[in-house]
């Protein structure tokens, strides 16, 4: 399953389209059937528009979210994993780097592993190979990640859905930008052209002239 994240507007340039084309990069030729979770109207919109299994979508979040406008998305997804719906979690969002650089970027939410220590499951049941310690914890290992890991996910997502906020916003002040200085490209241009016309309507007004005097001189 993946989690997709995209913007509710447009007029951010490619922001939408570049997370979409990335996310069927990596998922069409996916070896199993692929779930979707859609965060963002655009990105639902494109999803439906290629016909993919999306089971629950997301829009019209705060301009500026807290945890609690979020959560709902990490414990579904928490959640279709612990029924067994699906296999693995994936989240897609945009990475803010600058103003001008915003990456479409894939990160593996559930299983969730330990770098160079493998599955957080299986971490939880391995043998200590210290010595006994003194003392108990309460509650034990498995119980303590079974409370961490969907809080830890539902974080995961927040701070994807705010890098995407950020990259959102770049990208929509770069492509107003551009369109305000493609205006004033199009409208010095267009200047000119009048300019050219007008110049020539009046060198014939006056060539008229000129030579409607002439004639009459003649006479």
């Amino acid at each position: 399953m993946a989690v997709v994240v995209t913007g509710d507007r447009g007029l951010a340039g490619a922001y939408n389209s570049n997370v979409i084309r990335f996310t069927a990069q990596k998922f069409d030729q996916y070896p199993v059937p692929v779930k979707y979770i859609a965060v963002g109207r655009k990105g639902r919109d494109l999803l439906f528009r290629r016909r993919k299994d999306v089971i629950a979508e997301f829009s019209n979040l705060p301009a500026a979210p807290t945890f609690l406008d979020v959560s709902a998305i990490g414990r579904l997804a928490v959640d279709e994993y612990n029924k067994g719906n699906v296999d693995e979690v994936f989240l897609v969002y945009t990475d803010f780097i600058n103003m001008g650089r915003q990456v479409a970027t894939l990160k593996k939410l559930l299983p969730l592993e330990l770098e160079g220590e493998g599955l957080v499951e299986d971490f939880a049941h391995k043998p200590s190979t210290g010595p006994t310690a003194a003392y108990e914890y309460e509650p034990d290992q498995r119980e303590l990640l079974d409370q961490i890991i969907p809080r830890f996910t539902a974080l995961q997502v927040y701070q994807a859905i705010l890098e995407s906020q950020a990259s959102e916003h770049a990208a929509r002040m770069i492509a107003m930008r551009n369109a305000t200085d493609n205006a004033k490209e199009l409208v010095g241009a267009l200047q000119l052209v009048y300019n050219k016309v007008r110049q020539q309507t009046i060198t014939n007004d006056i060539l008229d002239i000129v030579g409607g005097a002439e004639a009459l001189a003649a006479k």
